[in-house]
């Protein structure tokens, strides 16, 4: 009997089921798993033709009749800030960042329970439980990282962390920084955290000397989704491969 276990990644396909972004549309994914040493070889590899990484799953879609989620990476390197972007940044700049390991907190899932009880309260992540928070931030085989934003200590008590105001959970690749999932504080509104958070991923990218900053998926037509093409130049991912994406008009 061969014993030997593949070092190549066998792919699956889920069943149609309705698309969380364009209502009337059916979703499939096709998607493998990340284990084993190989693991952040593959997400590399994957997350360059397309996929994403949820836990220890690399997925993208494979819908029968539509195209329309799109791969988005910033080029960090040429970036240009808009003035709102600038005035974003401007505005955060008293946020202290720290970078810890995949490793939960019950504070990180105090503040993630607000984000999606506020802009999430319909659809698959509504109703995670503290348990499903720790196993999206631990379960993984590639190089993962947890990013706090706090707010700069009270005059108060100065030796004592700030407010935990927002949370992203990055995988960090070959070639940049990959956004997995970030959170937020909803009662900051006015400091644009989820914009911040970006800016501060494509910093971050240029400071390591790589190119790119992954997004996730673009869906034209879906609001959630239209932040995504305000920070340019980026690149969309084709039949052709990469290429430059430019939009017709970029809000300020």
């Amino acid at each position: 009997m061969n014993t030997q276990t593949s070092l190549s990644p066998q792919f699956y396909l889920t069943a149609p089921a309705p698309c969380p972004y364009l209502a009337g549309e059916m979703e499939r994914k096709v998607f493998t798993h990340l284990i084993g040493p190989r693991a952040g070889e593959m997400n590399d590899l994957l997350t360059q033709g397309g996929f994403r990484r949820s836990q220890n799953i690399a997925y993208r879609p494979a819908c029968e009749r539509c195209r329309a989620c799109v791969s988005v990476r910033i080029l960090a390197n040429a970036f240009k800030p808009t003035k709102s972007m600038r005035r974003v940044m401007t505005s955060n700049r008293d946020l202290v960042s720290t970078v810890f390991p995949a490793q939960p907190s019950t504070e990180q899932f105090s503040l993630f329970r607000r984000y999606l009880d506020f802009r999430h309260q319909t659809g698959g992540m509504s109703d995670m439980s503290a348990l499903d928070y720790v196993i999206m931030v631990e379960d993984t085989h590639v190089q993962t990282r947890i990013i706090e934003y706090r707010l700069p200590p009270s005059d108060e008590a100065p030796d004592e962390k700030g407010e935990l105001v927002a949370v992203a959970l990055t995988d960090l690749m070959g070639d940049g920084l990959s956004m997995v999932y970030s959170f937020f504080n909803p009662e900051f509104d006015k400091r644009s955290l989820g914009t911040f958070m970006v800016l501060d991923h494509i910093e971050r990218t240029r400071n390591l000397g790589l190119p790119h900053v992954y997004l996730g998926y673009w869906v034209k037509g879906s609001r959630k989704m239209g932040y995504k093409v305000r920070y340019q130049p980026q690149e969309h991912l084709t039949a052709h491969g990469w290429e430059v994406y430019a939009p017709e008009e970029i809000s300020e």
